[in-house]
């Protein structure tokens, strides 16, 4: 069962304090993100983390939503648990920092730390810190990996006339990330942190 939380314990990091996120983009907040005062929903901060995810997948060439196995079985990620931290509030018309600051591979699942800033573009007359990003929200989201169990096929077999169309059916089944997409992660982790270690030595 899919589950939230607003409590901020539990959400940091872990290598919060890595010089640069694993990857972060910018979006533009519409009208058709807040309310009629002009605030982002609050599930809207949600949509800004999976875009998030999804364009960081295109960045890797890879498939964000659905994975084919060689086998022919289609296997995607399902959001099963998060915990999310609201600190300011998003406005219309900001321009926003979306991240990856990290993630977590499990067996069957990943963990994806994010966080949203408010972005301040750097006043080049001074030479002060001012324009540090501002953190609106931060999050930990577990995604699970699963398989379908039902296709097309499967529904046309079942008798709707019988009672057997009642049976309750388990439309999919938790299963181990592919390994082509773990490598591709893993490399991505690796890559990112002789980055971090090559720019924390000059």
């Amino acid at each position: 069962m899919n589950s939230i939380s607003s409590k901020s314990q539990s959400i940091a990091s872990p290598i919060e304090d890595a010089q640069t996120p694993l990857f972060s983009t910018f979006y533009k907040v519409y009208i058709n993100h807040t309310d009629a005062g002009g605030i982002v929903y609050h599930a809207n901060h949600l949509v800004f983390f999976e875009n998030c995810r999804r364009d960081w997948f295109s960045t890797l060439d890879l498939n964000g939503y659905f994975l084919q196995t060689s086998e022919g079985h289609v296997q995607h990620f399902v959001v099963s648990q998060v915990e999310l931290y609201y600190k300011k509030p998003i406005l219309l018309d900001e321009r926003i920092k979306v991240s990856i600051d990290s993630i977590d591979l499990k067996p069957a699942s990943i963990i994806f730390y994010q966080s949203i800033y408010r972005h301040h573009s750097k006043n080049p007359t001074t030479d002060d810190s001012i324009a540090a990003d501002e953190l609106l929200s931060r999050a930990k989201i577990i995604v699970a990996c699963v398989q379908n169990q039902i296709t097309p096929h499967t529904v046309s077999t079942i008798d709707s006339t019988s009672n057997d169309a009642i049976a309750p059916i388990n439309p999919m089944r938790p299963v181990r990330l592919p390994e082509a997409l773990r490598l591709t992660l893993q490399q991505a982790l690796t890559t990112h942190n002789e980055s971090d270690r090559k720019s924390a030595i000059r």
